[in-house]
């Protein structure tokens, strides 16, 4: 057969210099079912404070050493959650004004009747008991405030991550109408145009071979270099819009990158640029047409080293992780106005009044041909940097 114990109704110290005073109120409180614990010190009471954490302490006002005031306060400040009523045998307004600012919960008056003090104890408990959970219930609701703000955070970064993302993908889109538009147009332009060039070189030709002057000789010499130059426009056009015969085979892009630098150094020579060329890890070999990434290199070198002057810096950057070819080509040219980044890849859009445009729409045709990303990372004061993104697994 069990017995159950009885919980005490609250956890009580009493500190008294009397010890009369302090047994008689530890033995009334016991029979009304309190736990209880005694000091004759402020010093011995701060001491068992540490070691029982009562809920009520019962302390004197007048004390030696260090005297129930100065007691109060110091449990206040150490010990918040234990409440404190004070035995004081000075009745005055003045004293029971400086205990409660001091954070007393009461006071009693010596004599006290043991009713009026067990009732004014079970109060303070009760008092406290309420006050703890409010604390609680505060401190919760600002847990709670706190986790949903910082859900709202996360919600509005989502919904700024998926608005980029949104953007991108639109931009995208639009890119990739433009290039089928450009098809449409680029067929029936070169169909139309080529025919009357051709006409036109024939022509030209023949008239040359009936000339002696070597003046007029320089004019059908130009005459054809322009219908050369012509044709190679919209050879142009239609690379930018529609993929060319291709040969897919293994490419190696650090060897690409090698033979093209090779190819641009009369040029870059010619203009004093230094080239910082730095392959961080050799990628792979990728299935690709070497012509069309040949043509990612000569189209971004072309574009850096136009918008430099003389002693400008082309950087080429080369890297790789498990999923993609990683090109970066910067150069150190003024910058592309934030109001042209949009329309950078566009057919035709250029600031060079001798360039067609181009350029860059071939290079993003063959970069999604590959199922990989081109972007402007970066265009300030100090330059440009291009990166585009090759997938090392892609199929075409």
């Amino acid at each position: 057969m069990s017995i159950t114990q009885k919980q005490p109704r609250g956890r009580v110290l009493i500190i008294d210099d009397e010890k009369v005073i302090l047994d008689l109120t530890a033995i009334i409180l016991k029979n009304r079912g309190y736990q209880v614990f005694t000091a004759l010190s402020a010093q011995q009471g701060l001491e068992a404070i540490e070691a029982e954490r009562p809920q009520l302490v019962l302390l004197d006002y007048m004390m030696p050493n260090m005297d129930g005031l100065t007691a109060l306060k110091e449990i206040r400040r150490l010990y918040p959650e234990c409440y404190v009523i004070m035995f004081t045998g000075k009745g005055s307004e003045s004293i029971a004004v400086d205990l409660m600012k001091a954070g007393a919960c009461d006071y009693i008056l010596k004599p006290f009747n043991n009713q009026d003090m067990v009732e004014r104890i079970e109060k303070a408990l009760k008092l406290r008991a309420v006050e703890l959970q409010n604390r609680a219930l505060l401190s919760e609701r600002e847990r709670l405030l706190a986790e949903i703000a910082e859900w709202n955070r996360e919600l509005e970064a989502r919904v700024q991550e998926k608005g980029e993302e949104l953007r991108l993908a639109q931009a995208e889109i639009v890119q990739s109408e433009k290039l089928v538009a450009l098809g449409y147009l680029s067929a029936g332009m070169a169909h139309s145009i080529r025919n009357p060039l051709n006409s036109i070189a024939l022509f030209v030709q023949l008239i040359k071979s009936g000339l002696d002057e070597p003046e007029r000789q320089d004019y059908v010499e130009k005459i054809l270099k322009e219908v050369d130059r012509i044709d190679g426009i919209l050879g142009q056009l239609l690379h930018a819009a529609k993929r060319p015969r291709f040969e897919i085979s293994e490419v190696r892009v650090d060897r690409v990158l090698e033979n093209t630098l090779e190819v641009f150094a009369p040029q870059l020579n010619q203009k004093r640029i230094t080239v910082l060329s730095e392959v961080r890890s050799v990628p792979p070999a990728i299935k690709a047409d070497p012509i069309e990434i040949e043509q990612i290199f000569t189209n971004l070198f072309l574009n850096s080293i136009h918008v430099m002057s003389e002693q400008g810096t082309l950087g080429v950057q080369l890297d790789h992780d498990d999923s993609y070819i990683s090109l970066r080509v910067s150069d150190t040219g003024p910058g592309i106005p934030p109001e042209n980044l949009q329309n950078v890849f566009d057919p035709f859009f250029t600031t060079n009044s001798r360039g067609t445009g181009l350029g860059l729409s071939v290079v993003l045709r063959i970069v999604k041909t590959y199922q990989g990303k081109i972007e402007v990372e970066k265009s300030d004061a100090s330059g440009t940097t291009f990166m585009v993104r090759l997938p090392i697994g892609a199929t075409v």
